[in-house]
């Protein structure tokens, strides 16, 4: 490849010096339009939009087949999903998740009075660290909330060993480990409970939607009640419940995108290769690297700007911003600096030493099938200019 010593050489070398506005980290993936369209026909015609109709049982039984779980429960949005979980595992006192990740994970627990705790990363993975979470077990801790980070599954074994030993429950957050594995094994089977998000900006999503993966019958049928306000038949309320319900529309989306899920993989492992290729030798920068030896989704690529890049993390930022690279910092600053809990726990940055390092570094570029391999080499050629110059 040859040297671009300005962004400017870039239109000069055959590729766009700039993207349009429409590209932009999160763009969805969207299955076939003619398929959607048959499964909406459908939804007029049984005249059925909500309440458990059959297109969510029929998406239901297939990811929960596609996981080699027991249960699949649907709700209207990863959150409430979160939320119900909690609830349904009778979680209360504080609960020790990562501060290095998307905000829902702590508010799903402050929303329902319960303390979120923030224990430290492993700097490699940025998965929650299991001697950090030890350090912060009190008599008041009731569970552990795993986060499967960039798809990458949490230390599963280690965690499991922790809550068995303190008599603690163990559920993941796994919005971001859709169809991965642990060890070979389909994520969706680990702790008592994993919760998917089928947001739009998910590898496989259902316009909006999520859902709890669990093998535990009696746990699922108490879900599928509190998602419903605690409905069983007509007019008999059995238990404390909310509307998470997710609808006929979301699942006629999820349906269709699930025919088309590993054609998404294929996709993103691509960019995700020409990105490795790249980006490769430039210094200070890194790509956080998947197992190749699990089922991967590749839906983040994660780039991190070390201490020898020749510019800072938020420098690199607005170069990407102005040439219209939708390029994001993750999960920065931290659920810890952000309301309430700045406010709530003033000093837990003091405990939280690779979350702070790895929230300063961290950027998210685009990928999916929004974006081509010539729009990759482009991103690329645009961080290499800048390195460069």
């Amino acid at each position: 490849m040859k040297k671009i010593s300005s962004l400017n050489d870039l239109a000069v070398n055959g590729a766009p010096p700039a993207f349009d506005e429409t590209q932009h980290v999160g763009r969805p993936n969207i299955g076939s339009k003619s398929e959607f369209i048959e499964y909406v026909d459908k939804i007029f015609d049984n005249r059925w939009l909500t309440n458990n109709g059959d297109l969510v049982r029929t998406l239901e039984q297939r990811i929960a087949d596609k996981h080699h779980v027991k249960n699949c429960v649907a709700m209207c949005n990863g959150t409430i999903a979160l939320e119900i979980a909690i609830r349904a595992l009778g979680l209360t006192g504080e609960v020790i998740i990562p501060s290095y990740t998307f905000i829902a994970t702590a508010h799903a627990l402050q929303w329902q009075e319960i303390t979120p705790v923030f224990a430290d990363i492993n700097p490699r993975t940025h998965c929650l660290d299991p001697d950090a979470v030890r350090k912060m077990i009190t008599p008041r801790t009731s569970g552990i909330i795993g986060v499967h980070l960039w798809g990458h599954a949490a230390p599963v074994d280690e965690l499991q060993q922790i809550a068995d030993e303190y008599d603690l429950k163990l559920m993941f957050d796994a919005a971001h480990a859709f169809n991965g594995t642990y060890q070979g094994t389909k994520i969706g089977n680990f702790g008592q409970a994993e919760v998917l998000s089928f947001h739009a900006t998910k590898f496989f999503n259902t316009f909006e939607g999520g859902a709890v993966l669990t093998n535990d019958d009696e746990l699922a049928e108490k879900m599928r009640l509190m998602r419903n306000f605690g409905f069983t038949g007509l007019d008999n309320v059995i238990h404390p419940g909310t509307n998470g319900k997710m609808i006929e529309i979301a699942a006629a989306m999820g349906l269709v995108n699930l025919e088309n899920v590993e054609n998404v993989v294929e996709i993103n492992k691509q960019h995700y290769e020409g990105y490795q290729k790249g980006l490769a030798g430039l210094a200070g920068i890194s790509l956080y690297q998947f197992d190749e030896n699990e089922h991967n989704n590749y839906q983040y690529i994660v780039m991190e700007v070390g201490p020898d890049c020749p510019i800072s993390r938020d420098e690199m930022v607005d170069v990407l911003h102005a040439e219209n690279v939708r390029a994001r910092k993750y999960f920065w600053p931290g659920c810890h600096n952000m309301h309430p809990y700045k406010q709530l726990f003033p000093h837990a940055g003091l405990l939280l030493p690779n979350t702070l390092t790895v929230a300063e570094r961290v950027i998210v570029l685009p990928t999916g099938t929004a974006m081509t391999e010539e729009a990759v080499e482009t991103v690329c050629k645009i961080i290499q200019t800048r390195i460069e110059v």
